[in-house]
């Protein structure tokens, strides 16, 4: 399904697709698929007002599926700190120190969580007195020249009618995978990554740090849908950015209420210290697109703040849909009927016969039937391409949440078939073949010199010899080696600084 060609002889005109469509009797056009991140800012980038002005609060995704490479396990991840750049220095993207970022889970379908994976961490700084993230090339997650690092715990909570009844501490004082400067602040990341990967009881793993954005969608939705004709699609929005994430592998028994009951309802949430110092929940994360694309402004705060127990206050933003009337008052194209009780099963209690457990409560939560085995050549669109080990069962990183949505939200489950998409099928970058599975996050030296601006060879020519290779013995020029954590414009500006002190010495003498 590809709903917009990007290249080559088969690239349609957007009119064409659309016209063809509707000849067709079909609900849209291909390009009418970029409507579905519409209300969204990337799943949960910056979705309600709040919580756009505290990035390091801001959950993004939640992820949740059967491990491919170990099918006896369930691997859940969820992100936080959206559009991070990854050239965002001098003071580059740590967790809160002030917050509690929980996973939980509730696996009997009452809308309450049973178990709480809490994670809290600590930054360390080594030396305040530099500006420095990294003071040289980083070649280990305790090497000296790291000097901003963090690590943190993980609690094990577990609860009865929202009352802890046991906490257990699965981890104690695990290093964070860091910020990725760049080629010659961190010239082998990748092992940075895998040392970050910290086994746990019973075979469990956890990981947590900086990847990049695995979310793959066309954002530019907020021109008038697309540019108002259409002629703004087909282009990864999140490409290049990264974001804070947290994995977590672990024996499905381990979350699941029995082996008759193998369905688990998932989301996330961010709690942080308030004026008088008690922890309040400001995020609230489960299936994507729900508070984005679902929800008001008048309730979007609201939903940050709230437990799946009360989800019966959104309901009818759920059974009255805004997005499908925004579709129709500018494309033409009929919304479905009301009450949507099919974004109902989607959204709120699963899928019967496929991940709804017996005597759900309705909530949002990202539900996984943890018995049905991952798929050896995964779809894009999951259940709806007879992928039953995809989303809306679970997610997986490859799922293209984005299409499989618009597609049910404009009536494929109640007779409305329809093929759309935006375009965007997969995400810039493969992902790994095991834990944590993520793709290493984007450098901060990435890519070529833009047009116009100064390339690393004409910064050398004009330095001449006040930019050179650092030597022992020399602490001014480490100082320079060591910036490469602050950036390109940290190293011009200190090799500048030393070009004038060194013609200043000269006209002393």
């Amino acid at each position: 399904m590809t709903p917009i060609s990007r290249s080559g002889a088969g690239r349609r005109s957007v009119a064409t697709l659309m016209a063809g469509a509707l000849a067709a009797g079909g609900l849209a056009a291909a390009g009418v698929a970029t409507l579905e991140p519409g209300a969204a800012s990337a799943s949960s980038h910056r979705e309600a007002p709040l919580i756009s002005g505290q990035p390091q609060y801001d959950n993004t995704d939640v992820y949740a599926f059967v491990s491919p490479d170990r099918p006896d396990t369930t691997t859940i991840i969820a992100n936080w700190i959206p559009f991070e750049d990854p050239a965002g220095g001098p003071n580059f993207y740590t967790f809160a120190d002030d917050a509690q970022y929980d996973i939980h889970i509730d696996n009997n379908g009452d809308a309450q969580g049973e178990l709480l994976l809490r994670y809290t961490f600590k930054t360390h700084t080594k030396n305040k007195k530099t500006f420095l993230y990294n003071t040289g090339a980083v070649t280990s997650l305790d090497d000296p020249d790291l000097n901003v690092t963090q690590s943190y715990d993980i609690d094990l909570i577990k609860l009865h009618n929202q009352k802890v009844t046991s906490k257990t501490k699965l981890a104690d004082n695990v290093a964070v995978a860091p910020s990725n400067v760049g080629k010659a602040s961190m010239p082998d990341y990748d092992t940075l990554r895998k040392q970050a990967i910290h086994k746990l009881a019973n075979g469990a793993q956890t990981f947590a740090g900086q990847a990049d954005d695995p979310f793959f969608l066309d954002l530019r939705v907020f021109d008038l849908l697309y540019g108002g004709d259409l002629s703004e699609v087909g282009r990864d929005t999140l490409k290049g950015y990264n974001v804070n994430s947290i994995a977590l592998q672990v024996p499905t028994d381990m979350i699941t209420e029995s082996a008759d009951q193998p369905v688990v309802g998932i989301w996330s949430t961010t709690q942080r210290k308030n004026a008088q110092g008690y922890y309040e929940q400001v995020s609230r994360l489960g299936n994507p697109l729900v508070n984005e694309v679902v929800n008001p402004l008048k309730d979007k705060d609201k939903f940050n703040a709230s437990s799946p127990w009360n989800d019966g206050q959104f309901l009818k933003n759920v059974t009255n849909p805004e997005l499908p009337k925004l579709i129709e008052s500018i494309y033409k194209i009929k919304a479905p009927a009301e009450p949507r009780n099919d974004l109902v099963d989607v959204f709120l209690k699963g899928v019967k016969g496929l991940n709804q457990p017996p005597k759900v409560r309705p909530a949002e939560e990202l539900r996984l039937n943890t018995s049905i085995k991952p798929t050896a050549e995964p779809k894009r669109l999951g259940v709806l391409d007879g992928d039953n080990a995809g989303f809306p069962n679970g997610r997986r990183l490859t799922d293209d949440v984005v299409d499989e949505a618009l597609q049910v939200v404009e009536g494929e489950l109640v007779g409305s078939k329809n093929d759309l998409g935006d375009a965007v099928d997969k995400n810039d970058k493969g992902f790994g073949h095991s834990f944590p599975y993520l793709a290493n996050p984007t450098a901060g030296s990435r890519g070529a010199t833009a047009k116009g601006a100064t390339s690393g060879n004409d910064v050398r020519n004009q330095l001449g010899d006040a930019l050179q290779p650092a030597s022992d013995n020399n602490s001014n020029m480490t100082l320079i080696a060591g910036s490469a954590g602050a950036g390109a414009a940290g190293i011009v500006l200190i090799a500048a600084a030393l070009m004038w002190w060194r013609r200043m010495r000269r006209r002393a003498y």
